[in-house]
């Protein structure tokens, strides 16, 4: 399995020689180096509606004829954009064929601003997902608060990867981030949801270090940067 890091929040998991995607944000990100146009997956994940979250999902999707998969309104508005779409909800399960994704909860917001028309639309609950494929469990955080139920995840769940945010502002900073690790208690920490703007700029080796120093492993990708499990 290959892990590949995007940047900010995107993350795409590579197994059997299928792909799904999380949340593709490369267009307007300047830390990306992949653009959109060049990526071949066959499933889109996404979080929750923030536009730095969605903002690629229609083009990637339509390009590779993949579902775009989402909690039921974000599918919903997904779907308006004439892309196949597989809408669900917290708890629930979908089977891709070559990986499982549950979805599991988050706590952030979620919404389509729609600034010329100074309107919100409804995203739905935020979410992370669990994937499953060739043995191997992978968490993707989403953007997310502390939360208790981390520690039932990390009891339930033998994560071989977890992508946690530690940005703040908009999400956990990085000492929360560390106690979200800890009971994750996945095999490996990677940081995501930071540095994109001067307002979540962190320095994530120094996050990896207080991993390090609870006895955790971390590891800081960069963007485009591969990881092999």
């Amino acid at each position: 399995m290959e892990l590949i890091y995007h940047g900010h929040s995107c993350v795409q998991i590579v197994t059997g020689g299928k792909s799904l995607i999380i949340d593709p944000f490369l267009r307007g990100n300047e830390r990306a180096v992949t653009r959109p146009e060049d990526i071949r997956t066959d499933a889109v994940l996404l979080t929750h509606a923030h536009a730095d979250h969605i903002s690629d999902a229609d083009l990637i999707a339509k390009a590779n004829d993949a579902p775009v998969i989402a909690i039921f309104e974000l599918a919903a508005y997904m779907s308006w954009k004439e892309v196949k779409t597989i809408g669900m909800n917290m708890g629930g399960t979908v089977d891709l064929g070559f990986a499982r994704a549950k979805m599991v909860q988050a706590f952030h917001s979620s919404g389509i601003v729609l600034e010329s028309e100074k309107q919100i639309i409804y995203g739905g609950m935020p979410a992370g997902f669990i994937i499953q494929a060739e043995g191997k469990t992978i968490l993707h955080a989403g953007d997310t608060a502390l939360f208790g139920d981390m520690k039932m995840l990390g009891e339930r769940y033998a994560f071989d990867a977890a992508f946690i945010p530690i940005g703040d502002h908009y999400t956990m900073g990085p000492d929360d981030a560390v106690q979200a690790a800890e009971w994750y208690n996945a095999k490996l920490a990677v940081p995501v949801h930071y540095n994109t703007f001067p307002v979540i700029r962190q320095e994530a080796e120094a996050y990896v270090r207080q991993l390090q120093n609870k006895g955790l492993n971390g590891q800081v990708l960069e963007p485009g940067q591969k990881l092999t499990l």
